[in-house]
């Protein structure tokens, strides 16, 4: 049976994970906006396969591959701090727009929507890095059969980036209206998102670590 300490710990570090404004949320809410909130659900339904994908391979000892192949790691990585990279240009460029910002946006079909949000989840190598170091922390052999231990402890992870997803899929048009009655706050929540997507790029691209089995 798993215990408090390790159901506490990752839901600790998973808060603070999806707190943080990332791809994710980004697209979600951007989608949220624009397009309303089932096409914001469908985002966030790619986005929750995505993570899913990624507890299947960890939990079965596939994400090693990243230390076995070190160039396949720096080729994922270096493509997702590309992709940080760009979202962090788009918020930043003269005359780039709040996620929170209503826009015109083409009206994707529920298959794009999502195949996209799934996309934008797996081209963060964070997701594979986070599950492969944060997981093995928690396990307890003691405490019974690991493979079952890995899927409840992702589960959690999973459970709380959803949830809080959701709410902002379900507020998105709220904190639109609120932002854009007031330009200023809009445009400090724009530089802030660009600002934490470059630092995230920067330190993704520059880390020279690399994740070790447990």
């Amino acid at each position: 049976m798993i215990g408090t300490h390790a159901l506490l710990g990752v839901a600790a570090v998973s808060l603070g994970m999806v707190l943080t404004p990332g791809p994710n949320m980004i697209y979600v809410v951007s989608r949220s906006v624009t397009q309303g909130r089932r096409a914001g659900a469908i985002s966030l339904a790619g986005v929750a396969v995505g993570f899913g994908v990624y507890l299947t391979a960890t939990a079965l000892g596939l994400s090693v591959v990243f230390v076995a192949v070190p160039r396949l790691y720096l080729a994922v990585k270096f493509a997702g701090a590309g992709y940080l990279l760009w979202l962090a240009w788009q918020a930043l460029r003269p005359g780039g727009v709040s996620a929170f910002a209503p826009g015109e946006l083409a009206h994707d079909p529920p298959r794009r929507l999502f195949a996209m949000g799934l996309l934008t989840n797996l081209l963060n190598p964070k997701a594979a890095v986070l599950y492969l170091t944060l997981i093995p922390q928690f396990l307890d052999p003691a405490a019974g059969h690991l493979l079952a231990q890995g899927f409840a402890l992702g589960a959690v992870q999973i459970t709380i980036s959803l949830t809080v997803n959701l709410a902002l899929v379900l507020a998105a048009g709220v904190i639109a209206t609120f932002l854009a009655r007031r330009p200023r706050w809009l445009r400090i929540q724009r530089y802030a998102t660009g600002t934490v997507l470059g630092a995230l790029a920067l330190k993704l691209a520059t880390d020279s670590s690399r994740a070790a089995v447990a």
